[in-house]
């Protein structure tokens, strides 16, 4: 990609949006997740629906994996997309979940990939538990059931949990998906918080396997005043367009300020997990210039 990008728009915060090349508008989502984790669509889907919704630079961010990446870098070739390997860590905070992007020229590294396969260990173990006080809350939820709804290599989460919930018709009138997600929020039943991974350990190893660190959808964090915090602890980036569920504009324009003070560049992306996802591939408008920044900082 050349950083000539020719014409652009506006999105609604007023920052100058996706770029237009060789006539075409690009899009970009920098935030995508599939079957490797807690995602509902193959690689190959993915890519198809980015091509449908013109997506031209994308990444997929699988949580603790990145089995995915290379099919995706394999199809994205084909199809003239550009795709850049990443992943998302759940981590913590000060007895807080934060969540952390990690983008990467290449993710091979083994130090990565071993910590990885203990992360999704300690997740799949910390799930069973979660299934194990839904049954002792009545819920007749097995785990076998859960496990179906996950990859052979990927994580099991409270994702798939919810799926398998879903899938064995226990989300009904009296049960609806906004009290099924609340059983896994803080006070809810099933709520177990992961300590296995700090946000600080976690930086350090995005940046010792050769990537650059994104603190994730920072406008869904409990305790806003942590934020510039955690951007003070080494110099990572921030995803600043994102599908906030409230008060999206003054979100993206409050973190778009706070991206130029504090981060190394601004990214975004929809979060997209599959066809229930709130936003669909491709729909944020995301600027050029933080992906172009990032590729920089890449070298690719």
């Amino acid at each position: 990609m050349g950083k000539s990008a020719g014409k652009s728009h506006k999105n609604d915060t007023g920052e100058n949006a996706s770029a237009f090349l060789g006539g075409k508008r690009l899009r970009i989502d920098l935030h995508i997740h599939t079957m490797e984790s807690d995602g509902a669509l193959s690689v190959q889907a993915i890519i198809d629906l980015a091509l449908e919704n013109g997506v031209g630079i994308l990444a997929i961010t699988d949580h603790e994996s990145t089995q995915g990446v290379t099919e995706a870098e394999r199809l994205s070739a084909e199809a003239g997309l550009t795709v850049i390997p990443g992943l998302e860590l759940m981590t913590y905070y000060q007895e807080q979940e934060v969540h952390l992007l990690g983008y990467y020229s290449a993710v091979d590294h083994p130090d990565l990939q071993v910590r990885l396969k203990e992360l999704r260990e300690q997740r799949t173990a910390l799930a069973y538990d979660m299934v194990k006080r839904l049954q002792a809350d009545g819920i007749p939820l097995t785990w076998s059931a859960v496990e179906r709804e996950a990859s052979a290599e990927g994580a099991v989460s409270k994702g798939h949990i919810m799926r398998a919930m879903y899938h064995g018709k226990m989300v009904a009138s009296s049960f609806g998906p906004r009290e099924m997600g609340a059983l896994f929020q803080p006070g809810g039943s099933a709520y177990l918080p992961f300590f296995e991974h700090r946000f600080e350990d976690a930086i350090d190893l995005i940046y010792a396997t050769g990537g650059v660190p994104v603190l994730a959808h920072p406008g869904i964090l409990h305790n806003q005043k942590i934020v510039p915090n955690l951007l003070r602890y080494r110099p990572i980036g921030l995803e600043v367009y994102y599908g906030y569920w409230e008060q999206r504009r003054a979100l993206i324009e409050h973190y778009t300020v706070l991206a130029k003070e504090h981060a190394l560049f601004a990214t975004g992306g929809s979060d997209f997990h599959g066809p229930f996802s709130p936003f669909k591939i491709g729909q944020l408008d995301i600027p050029l210039s933080g992906v172009s920044t990032l590729r920089e900082y890449l070298g690719v």
